[in-house]
């Protein structure tokens, strides 16, 4: 007789496996059927065929293309006095000169250098700041969370930029201290979602069949339940990036930030405010700002519809199956 064989054994156990009992050969097994499965989370392409989408991610990359050649495509040096001052875009220079005699042009394709990578920088020690706390908080929950989320709430129980400009102030102005001012009244975002994420997947099936076979927290924490959060987190940090951009030039242009002769956006439209008569001063470097903005929002809008089908299909009317 040939041994028989256990309904629910792994073949790369060693054992054989059957069929359960009252399951037909080619049925499906409705309690296999109804058993959760982990899915890592996929990014539908597809989606990506959005104008805007594609738009905002090509305005993007040319701003960041810009950032990293800057010295090369720029036609002057941004410190350099040697121009006619206050002259008007279209005679001898693209975007006219400011008050000291100093090419416009080359001090915006400049202030792409500096504010785009600050801006990347502190999204990212944002993310990994905030998505540390949040996850340890939510799964280890009791007093981790209570003392993690007090301080999460006691920073974002004040106004961001009020924050951001009382930290800098009393830091000293510079764009070191203006990041780490931003830094400080970002992560809580990062940390209540991750916490939300986490507190919804740390009962889920696979999580307690690893911490069953003795996986550890924090190897639940990154093979288990990280992949499945990255998506939330990931359109939150793009969406994010502009408003670094915002917060880092609204510090500059209040002199917190970036120092004279620095070429930054947020103080170059600080020096149009002395004269207004000359308007190319202020609205190139704000019009900078304004394309970053809106391209890495509207690459964010369409990185949440490639990792979020449902959003997706709630906006377009479409049924998902």
């Amino acid at each position: 007789m040939s041994e028989p064989r256990l309904p629910f054994a792994d073949p790369r156990d060693g054992a054989p496996a059957g069929p359960r009992d009252g399951v037909r050969p080619g049925m499906l097994d409705p309690i296999e059927a109804a058993a959760p499965r982990w899915r890592r989370p996929r990014l539908r392409l597809g989606r990506w065929s959005a104008p805007l989408g594609i738009l905002g991610a090509a305005v993007a990359v040319l701003w960041i293309l810009i950032a990293l050649f800057a010295p090369v495509i720029a036609p002057h040096d941004p410190l350099a006095q040697d121009l006619p001052i206050l002259q008007p875009p279209g005679e001898g220079t693209l975007m006219g000169t400011d008050a000291l005699g100093r090419d416009v042009f080359s001090r915006v394709l400049w202030g792409a250098q500096v504010t785009i990578p600050l801006a990347l920088l502190l999204v990212v020690l944002s993310v990994l700041i905030g998505a540390i706390v949040g996850s340890v908080a939510g799964f280890f929950g009791r007093a981790v969370d209570e003392v993690a989320m007090r301080v999460t709430d006691l920073v974002m129980a004040f106004p961001t930029v009020i924050l951001a400009m009382v930290i800098a102030a009393a830091l000293g102005a510079s764009l070191v201290n203006a990041v780490l001012a931003a830094l400080i009244v970002s992560w809580p975002s990062y940390a209540r979602l991750t916490r939300g994420l986490v507190l919804g997947l740390r009962s889920s099936n696979y999580v307690v069949s690893g911490q069953l076979l003795g996986f550890s927290a924090f190897r639940s924490l990154g093979r288990d339940i990280a992949p499945n959060i990255v998506g939330p987190v990931l359109v939150l940090a793009s969406l994010d990036i502009g408003t670094a951009i915002l917060l880092l030039s609204g510090l500059s242009f209040l002199g917190l930030g970036a120092k004279p002769p620095t070429a930054e956006w947020g103080s170059m439209v600080s020096d149009a405010i002395k004269n207004f008569d000359a308007w190319w001063i202020g609205v190139f470097p704000g019009l900078a700002i304004l394309t970053v903005v809106i391209a890495f929002n509207f690459v964010g809008d369409a990185l949440r519809d490639a990792l979020d089908p449902k959003s997706a299909t709630i906006k377009g009317g479409g049924t998902t199956l």
